[in-house]
Order: structure tokens, then C-alpha cells, then sequence
């Protein structure tokens, strides 16, 4: 009670005093502050002013206020150490750090580009945290205070489902990011459809339908995920793929359930072109004479990856005046593959290594008889060289009994979705303003 009484007494004298100096400003000034005071109770217009509180600026699970912050990117002949160094962390604890966390990341392994953080809580002493992000998905945060350490945060990733379609104009990419995709779509439909459809002879009025996953870290596409279905019509025959996945199969199938990966995929390429067929009567670009070509030749830039087409055992990891760097595979008693004029070989490829259907075997080049980087393939049947790409391979088996059933329900949803996706052509390239216009190819 005495304290009730207390801050009524308290309130009153702060308003008495309030008002009696309203009322001297008010006849020394004039109107001025009464009119524009008097309608308000002061004690009111206290009480109701809004609390402004500042939010913290939180990133990497820091509250960055705390610390003096640097935050840059990793310049080229710049390693973290030598930042470390600038920032008071003595070469000793540098060591140590390297060496305590090289299971976790290799320091000496950042690259050009990457953004890094610094966080110390006296700009005078050493730093007490080093922030390293060598992807999007993920960053290592190094404590180096006391006992040093590194761990590896792996980002939260928002999943959406998008359906898409393009109709092809000019190439391929203007049909993919005309239609706001990121060409890493067009690597993972190609994936999916690379045992049936030659996307080195994709033409005019070519069209397709996805279903795919989009990766999204605050907002941001980071990615692409799983492609769960396609469509693609080339030259006026269509082929869909549809990804199913359980404990007995795992991959892209058609409607009937069949895998679409065969035993041999129709490039070793991605993404290049054919600049020679197979051919007994070619004139020979070097020898300048008529020499029959045995394979086929792929374009593409140096350095592009060679993949290998199916799998098997490597017979060969060499060089020849002719082919430059080849490598040669053994898949069964029947077929065998060669990659020429590499530019230089995957890590530990040489005779005896086993190889899987996709694996990284060397690298586009133009070694030996070459007037430019280039693959030259070629595929043996019973001992004889013949044109891959008339060969009719045997389509595997399809999926049985309760996998096949399951499969066949998801696959039923996703053709009716398909089918609803409209193709959309766009007049300008611009995915973002421009004027969409549905074509039926």
C-alpha cells in the first residue's frame, strides 16, 4: 500500500512539473509549443513513444556485432594462413590448426574466389574465429581460441518441384535458359535420356517436358536435384524417362518399366559435336590421302572430360604417334572401346584398372594425328571396328513384381502431369520480360 502511495506521488509531481514548465515555454514562446503540446497528456506521449530495438546481424550462427568483422574472398597466391598471420594468429597456432583439422578441410587447399570470414573480439589480438565457405551448401568454421578446432555446417536446403518446358529455336541452351533454367538442367535431363536420345543431332522444332527439383539455401537457388520425369520429342519421335527408386531399383525407367541405361552410352562426351562420322572413304585432314576413319570424332574444348562408355577393365593406357594419349577398354568377350589423342589421362588410369560406365577416363586434347582437341572413339564387335552408332544393342530387362506395380502407379501420375505442361517458347530470350507464346511442335 505504502508503495502504491509512493508512485502516485511520484507520477503526480512529474506531471505538475511537466505542466508548469508547458506553461512558462508557452508564455515565453507564444502558441507555438502550447498549441501544439496541449491536446496530449505529456505522461501519455511518453508512455507512447515506440521502443526501437536494433536486430543483430547473424550470419554463420554469429552475432557479428560482438566482433570486428573481415570478410573478403580468397585473391589469387593467397592462402588463409598468411590471412591468419594479418590478423595476430601466430604461425605456430597456424600449424596447429592445420594439421588438427586437415580430416575436416585442408587449409592449403582453398581456392581463388571463395569467401572467407575473420571474427575477433579485440582487433588487437589474435581472431577467435575463421569462417571458410568452399560451397554454398556448406562452411567450416575454425575456433581458434585455446585447443584449436574445425567443424563442417552443412546448410538447410528448401527442396521445389518445378515443371518446365522448352521448344528448340537455335540450340539446345537458348531452348533451356530462354525458359529460365540453368544449363545444369539440360547436364542432368541429358543423364537421364543420354541411351536413347543423340543430343549431338538435336533440330529445329525439338522439344521437351521436365519435372525436377530446384535447391534453394534463404531464398536462393543454389541447384538443381533429382529430375523425376522427362519428356523429349526429337525429329518427330518422342522418349520419356521417369526416376524410381526402392530396395531393388534405383534409376531412370521408361513406361514400361525398363531401364533407360543401357551398356553403352552413345557419347563419351558431354556436350560436343560430331566433326567426323565414321567413314571409309574420308580424306585424312594430317596425311592429306584418303585413309578410311574407323571412329568418330567429338569436338569439344581441351581439357573437356572423356567418359568412359560402359564398364570394364582398362587394356591400354598409352601413347602412339597416331593416336597421341588413348586409352583402350575391354567391356566382355564380345565389345571393346578407344579414346584417342587425350590430352593426358585420369588420375591412376593404366592397364588391369576397372572403370565404371561414366567414370572419368582423360581429358579432350589434340595429341598425335590431330588438327584439333578432339576425341576420336571407337567401338570393336568380335574384333572388328564398326560405327557405334548403327549398333542395335539388346534393351535391358524391365522391373518385376511389386517394384514394377509401385513404379507403374508413380509413373501414371507423372505422364498425366506431363501432359498438362504446356510448351512454352520464348520471343526474345529474355525468360524475365518477355512474351510467352505457347506453341503446339
Amino acid at each position: 500500500m505504502k508503495l502504491l502511495t509512493v508512485k502516485k506521488l511520484l507520477l503526480g509531481g512529474l506531471v505538475i512539473t511537466t505542466i508548469t514548465a508547458l506553461a512558462f515555454l508557452a508564455q515565453k514562446y507564444g502558441n507555438n509549443i502550447s498549441t501544439s503540446v496541449a491536446p496530449q497528456s505529456p505522461t501519455k506521449s511518453i508512455l507512447n513513444q515506440p521502443i526501437q530495438i536494433k536486430a543483430p546481424t547473424i550470419k554463420y550462427g554469429f552475432i557479428l556485432d560482438n566482433f570486428h568483422v573481415t570478410e573478403n574472398e580468397i585473391k589469387k597466391n593467397e592462402v588463409l594462413g598468411a590471412i591468419l598471420q594479418k590478423h595476430h594468429v601466430p604461425y605456430t597456432q597456424v600449424d596447429k590448426l592445420v594439421q588438427q583439422s586437415k580430416d575436416v578441410f585442408d587449409l592449403r587447399k582453398v581456392r581463388v574466389g571463395k569467401k572467407y570470414m575473420v571474427l575477433a573480439s579485440d582487433k588487437d589480438k589474435a581472431a577467435d574465429y575463421l569462417i571458410y565457405e568452399p560451397s554454398v551448401f556448406e562452411y567450416i568454421v575454425y575456433d581458434l581460441k585455446g585447443e584449436t578446432s574445425a567443424k563442417v555446417v552443412k546448410r538447410p536446403i528448401e527442396t521445389k518441384v518445378k515443371e518446365k518446358s522448352g521448344v528448340v529455336t537455335a540450340s539446345l541452351w537458348n531452348a533451356i535458359v530462354d525458359n529460365g533454367m540453368s544449363f545444369e538442367v539440360a547436364s542432368k535431363m541429358e543423364l537421364a535420356l543420354a541411351w536413347h536420345v543423340d543430343f549431338h543431332h538435336i533440330a529445329k522444332g525439338d522439344c521437351f517436358k521436365l519435372i525436377f527439383e530446384e535447391q534453394y539455401i534463404d531464398g536462393e537457388r543454389v541447384g538443381v536435384g533429382q529430375i523425376q520425369a522427362a519428356y523429349f520429342k526429337n525429329k518427330g519421335k518422342e522418349y520419356y524417362a521417369y526416376y524410381y527408386e526402392d530396395e531393388n531399383y534405383t534409376g531412370f525407367f521408361d513406361e514400361q518399366g525398363r531401364p533407360m541405361k543401357k551398356a553403352f552410352l552413345k557419347s563419351p562426351v558431354q556436350y560436343a559435336r560430331i566433326s567426323s562420322a565414321y567413314n571409309l572413304r574420308r580424306f585424312h585432314p594430317v596425311l592429306r590421302r584418303v585413309k578410311a576413319h574407323l571412329g568418330t570424332d567429338y569436338a569439344a574444348p581441351h581439357g573437356t572430360p572423356i567418359q568412359a562408355v560402359a564398364s570394364g577393365t582398362v587394356t591400354k593406357a598409352s601413347r602412339s604417334r597416331g593416336n597421341g594419349n588413348y586409352v583402350k577398354i575391354k567391356h566382355d568377350k564380345t565389345y571393346q572401346t578407344q579414346y584417342l589423342h587425350m590430352s593426358r589421362f585420369a588420375k591412376g588410369m593404366r592397364p588391369g584398372v576397372k572403370v565404371k560406365q561414366g567414370d572419368v577416363i582423360g581429358y579432350v586434347g589434340s595429341t598425335g594425328l590431330a588438327t584439333g582437341p578432339h576425341v576420336c572413339f571407337r567401338f570393336w564387335k568380335n574384333g572388328k571396328q564398326v560405327d557405334h552408332r548403327k549398333e542395335n544393342l539388346p534393351p535391358p530387362n524391365p522391373m518385376k513384381g511389386e517394384s514394377l506395380e509401385k513404379f507403374k502407379t508413380i509413373q501414371a501420375d507423372y505422364e498425366k502431369r506431363l501432359a498438362a505442361i504446356e510448351f512454352v517458347k520464348e520471343t526474345n530470350g529474355e525468360q524475365s520480360t518477355a512474351k510467352k507464346v505457347i506453341v503446339d511442335p
